[in-house]
């Protein structure tokens, strides 16, 4: 089934919806989930209730063009949201890892007022990011998207570790240089 179908589903309040959401995207939503949580039990947990907030937010969302990156962001931010919960040591300082990796591009700010900021970043972001090679981009969002480990991104892309670390230096090099020059001061 095609994801116009999907979301009409769900506008129509049809449970079917999620059995077929599960059925295409359910393996990736739990791999995505699993990359974070590192506990196949807790991912599936993610998996549904990522499931029940795409319930909860369709409609007044309908994201016919991009129901898989909705869905994604979603069990990314539950996934994030459990893990901050359990606060276990070890994954916790793998995330502040990359977070301190991507501290050095890209500013960070939590309140309300810099919405519009965040909007203008994104597209930003998506600009720089269709500029890089097809290669780069995929290891740049395994990295800080998937949030792979430089070993797995190796073997994934069946290059070196430092390739991979080297890689990314650079895109967030590049990323930098392109904020700075959208006018972004980091």
């Amino acid at each position: 089934m095609d994801d116009d179908n999907i979301v009409e589903l769900f506008l129509c309040r049809n449970e079917d919806a999620i059995k077929e959401s599960a059925s295409k995207y359910g393996g990736r939503l739990r791999s995505i989930s699993y990359g974070i949580v590192e506990d196949f039990q807790t991912s599936q947990e993610c998996e549904n209730s990522a499931y029940m907030e795409a319930w909860n937010l369709i409609p007044p969302n309908e994201p016919r063009a991009y129901l898989f990156a909705f869905l994604a962001r979603i069990i990314r931010h539950i996934s994030l949201n459990v893990c901050r919960e359990r606060n276990t040591l070890k994954r916790s300082a793998y995330i502040c890892e990359l977070s301190n990796e991507m501290q050095e591009c890209i500013p960070a700010s939590d309140d309300c007022e810099h919405v519009l900021d965040d909007i203008i970043l994104k597209e930003i972001l998506n600009d720089y990011l269709a500029h890089l090679s097809s290669n780069k981009r995929n290891i740049f969002l395994r990295r800080y998207w998937y949030m792979d480990s430089i070993a797995s991104i190796s073997k994934r892309f069946s290059i070196s570790e430092s390739k991979v670390k080297t890689t990314l230096f650079r895109c967030r090099e590049g990323l930098r240089k392109h904020l700075e020059k959208e006018g972004y001061s980091i």
